[in-house]
């Protein structure tokens, strides 16, 4: 009897069409979650039906920052903690995009905290991703604004004693429609909360917690990537609703996850469009200003 005959099949990646793959490969240590971050951006990308065309990636400077550039997206590598200044320029210019900032914890709270509270404060539409991996990772292992106390860095070789920020409570007390925090081990919340963030409008964050194994996993010996997924694992527990006030981090201890704020409130763009209408009869739009009906 002849052996039956075998069909060569052929799989396509369904991330590959989302990347430029003549960038690859890419330059994340073997462990480093941010591709699993993007693998569930993908995905939350497919969900939702948009028109690509339609879609802005913004980024800062650092590990994550480099997101934007393997993206196959209308995308901007800015400058150092600009991320969202230069989002907010591109979403003005053209109100029908909608933007994602997608970068790192120190990127975006550090030199770029600035900014953050204030898009969050003023409500600006667009989305934020911040990947927290409580550390510099690009330029050496610094202590960051998000390193737990006692953890070490090439700064504090002797622990942090810096209390560091509960960025869900940072972003809910500025003003964040929409707060959410999950780990790489949670990958379909994670691409949910993508999903819904795309969807929403008004000024979205989301804390996506991933391990470094190079750098903060390996200086504290927590193992390597694997071990950290276990860590996650392990210690997390899901909160939908929990007050953020609730949810700071501590140095491997446990770890709150959810989607805590889902509210609505007027945009920046929606906020002046009613009051310049409201006074002048004027309305903002892609192209410039135009009259309102009386």
């Amino acid at each position: 009897m002849n052996e039956p005959d075998v069909l060569a099949c052929e799989f396509e990646n369904p991330v590959m069409p989302y990347l430029r793959q003549e960038r690859l490969p890419h330059i994340w240590c073997p462990g480093c979650g941010i591709g699993t971050t993007v693998n569930c951006f993908t995905r939350a990308l497919t969900d939702s039906g948009m028109d690509l065309d339609k879609i802005a990636i913004v980024s800062g400077i650092g590990c994550t920052g480099r997101v934007a550039g393997y993206m196959n997206l209308d995308s901007f590598h800015t400058t150092h903690g600009r991320a969202i200044p230069f989002a907010t320029g591109l979403k003005l210019a053209n109100p029908e995009l909608k933007v994602v900032v997608y970068s790192g914890d120190g990127d975006l709270s550090a030199i770029g905290g600035n900014h953050l509270i204030h898009a969050a404060r003023r409500n600006m539409d667009l989305m934020v991703v911040c990947v927290n991996n409580f550390i510099y990772g690009m330029t050496g292992g610094q202590v960051a604004p998000t390193t737990p106390l006692g953890a070490t860095g090439t700064t504090m070789p002797y622990g942090n004693f810096e209390s560091p920020f509960n960025l869900p409570f940072l972003a809910d007390a500025c003003g964040a429609v929409y707060v959410a925090r999950w780990t790489v081990y949670h990958v379909k919340q994670l691409a949910k909360a993508m999903l819904e963030g795309l969807k929403k409008k008004g000024f979205v964050f989301i804390e996506a917690m991933a391990p470094c194994p190079t750098l903060y996993s390996r200086r504290n010996r927590l193992g390597d990537g694997v071990d950290q997924l276990k860590y996650y694992k392990e210690k997390s527990k899901i909160v939908n609703g929990a007050n953020t006030k609730d949810v700071g981090l501590t140095f491997q201890g446990e770890i709150v996850v959810g989607k805590f704020v889902d509210r609505e409130r007027p945009t920046w763009l929606d906020a002046m469009n009613e009051h310049y209408t409201q006074h002048f009869g004027e309305r903002f739009t892609p192209y410039g200003v135009s009259h309102a009906k009386e």
